[in-house]
């Protein structure tokens, strides 16, 4: 843990069980914190006004060239500039202040979208100025994405970590069903080029709420060390807490790592060195390797959704070029995710984070099969929704067991590495998805060509997997094997438990003859009101690595 974390009113902290109706909504626990508050307000009106972009671009693109191969180059530039922005910010998130990065990566978004908007107005139609720009887009989203991931832990107490990451999701996901829509509505209105200023305004609320933060430096080298040593030596009551009794010594490994981060991979050493250094952290624990393992399963194996199109033509009826069925099949996954995180007080207290982890992304593989099984498009749907609140609670989780087992001297390139499996996972899952199915088609063409789209859908109503369905199926089938496996390889996971929110503090003993000698524990100096900060031990035992 880093040596100033912003701490959260007392109230927050005891995390009391809601009565009623409270406890099955939106757990809004982590809003109580003024800092957090900023920067989730900041981040509503960016999902949502802040998201333009993500219709503007291949939209321009097309526009310009008439080609959807500009628009395929423009997404592989910009994972490409997100992958090396995730690695090389991770690096240096923990050497440097991470409220002057994430300042200056929104900063830096921020323009981005004023100069796309710049030359939209200027009639540009060149499409490497576009492409340009859109690896800035990425570059800059990549440092935001993975900064905001390591601070957040130094904002929000560990108990509170699967509240506000629901929260996060819930915003995201929320976006990214609005913010298309509305664009598609504002297009013929107010023009292509206006949306990328709609972007970039937008994204002044969230500089403002980063510009509002504390400080958030890096902690010094020897208290880093210290914190890794103090979570090495007390890691077996904390195991014994967490039911580990084959779980050999879990945040031990991590202080073992911290160490590796905090001394092979500080100030001093090559932005190489540090990345290295975290990737050997993050290999160093396995229930961090379990974690990222499973997601990754899930994301590769579990995610159809290059597939959508031909399904609803050849299982739904939909048209050859896109209808509602292909529409409805990508909206049911994020509304899922937004449904679940309206009723994230059902499951946001819950301390067996590794059980939760596996569960759910068993679960969702199991939601993939039943969308590979279905013959009509509403249990196709049902399936897909299932399997977004399935995925919201594998999400909160995944990043809660992330953040709070990290060491925050390595928590930046921890970070990084997450940000490539999560930006990579679904890339991965579009490639290997499209190329089965494509050869399935190519195995089965002789008795598949002369079949028109109705003659499909019949033998897909009768029951009869081919094609897209087929490839579903073995995805979801796949996903709970190798989850599966993975939870019964590294035992760490399923076992995993969180540590018990803090208590409300004991009353005061009566007064009594002063002790002979009393410690002295140094305080750091208070920071303005609503942003107080505490000694690195004090923060480590919040998240649970007493």
């Amino acid at each position: 843990m880093s040596a100033t974390t912003a701490r959260q009113p007392r109230s927050a902290a005891r995390s009391p069980r809601p009565a009623s109706v409270r406890a099955f909504t939106v757990d809004w626990r982590p809003l109580a914190i003024p800092a957090f508050r900023r920067m989730w307000a900041a981040s509503v009106i960016c999902a949502v006004g802040g998201s333009f972009s993500v219709v503007a671009v291949p939209t321009q693109l097309f526009t310009v060239t008439g080609s959807s191969g500009a628009v395929g180059a423009a997404a592989g530039v910009s994972f490409a500039a997100l992958i090396a922005a995730a690695v090389w910010s991770g690096a240096r998130a923990d050497v440097m202040d991470r409220r002057t990065m994430l300042l200056a990566a929104d900063l830096g978004l921020a323009l981005t979208y004023a100069a796309l908007w710049l030359q939209a107005v200027l009639g540009g139609r060149s499409v490497p100025v576009l492409l340009v720009a859109v690896a800035f887009q990425g570059l800059t989203y990549g440092t935001v994405l993975t900064t905001t991931g390591s601070t957040v832990p130094r904002l929000v107490p560990a108990e509170l970590l699967p509240a506000a990451n629901s929260l996060s999701s819930l915003v995201r996901y929320g976006g990214s069903v609005l913010g298309p829509m509305l664009a598609g509505v504002l297009v013929p209105v107010v023009g292509l080029g206006t949306l990328y200023l709609f972007d970039a305004v937008a994204l002044l609320a969230v500089v403002w709420a980063v510009a509002t933060l504390p400080p958030l430096p890096p902690p010094p080298p020897a208290a880093g060390r210290q914190d890794a040593a103090n979570a090495a030596g007390t890691s077996s009551g904390v195991g014994g807490m967490a039911g580990a009794g084959g779980m050999t010594n879990a945040v031990g490994t991590a202080g073992a790592g911290g160490t590796a981060g905090a001394g092979g991979g500080g100030r001093g050493s090559s932005a190489a060195g540090r990345m290295l250094a975290g990737f050997r952290y993050l290999a160093g624990d396995r229930l961090l390797v379990a974690v990222l393992a499973v997601d990754l399963a899930a994301m590769v194996f579990g995610m159809p959704s290059a597939l959508f199109p031909e399904l609803a033509r050849d299982v739904f009826g939909g048209t050859a070029g896109g209808g509602p069925e292909t529409g409805l099949l990508y909206a049911a996954y994020p509304a899922g995710v937004v449904v679940a995180g309206l009723l994230s007080g059902t499951f946001t207290r819950a301390r067996r984070h590794g059980a939760l982890v596996a569960g759910a992304a068993v679960a969702w593989g199991i939601a993939v099969v039943l969308v590979g099984l279905a013959s009509e498009l509403w249990i196709a749907l049902a399936a897909l929704a299932l399997g977004g609140a399935v995925n919201c609670v594998l999400s909160a989780f995944r990043t809660t067991i992330t953040q709070a087992r990290t060491d925050d001297t390595v928590r930046g390139r921890v970070q990084g590495a997450l940000t490539v499996v999560l930006v990579g996972g679904p890339q991965i899952a579009n490639l290997l998805h499209a190329s089965a199915s494509a050869h399935l088609h190519d195995l089965t063409g002789a008795h598949l060509h002369d079949l028109t789209s109705a003659h499909l859908h019949d033998a897909a109503a009768g029951g009869v997997l081919y094609g897209p369905r087929l490839v579903i199926c073995a995805g979801g089938l796949l996903t709970v094997v190798t989850v599966a496996a993975i939870t019964w390889a590294i035992p760490d996971l399923r076992r995993y438990i969180a540590p018990a929110p803090a208590t409300a503090p004991a009353p005061e003993p009566e007064p009594g003859p002063e002790p002979e000698s009393e410690p002295v524990v140094a305080r750091t100096s208070p920071a303005p009101s609503g942003e107080r900060v505490s000694s690195a031990p004090a923060s480590r035992a919040r998240a649970g690595l007493r």
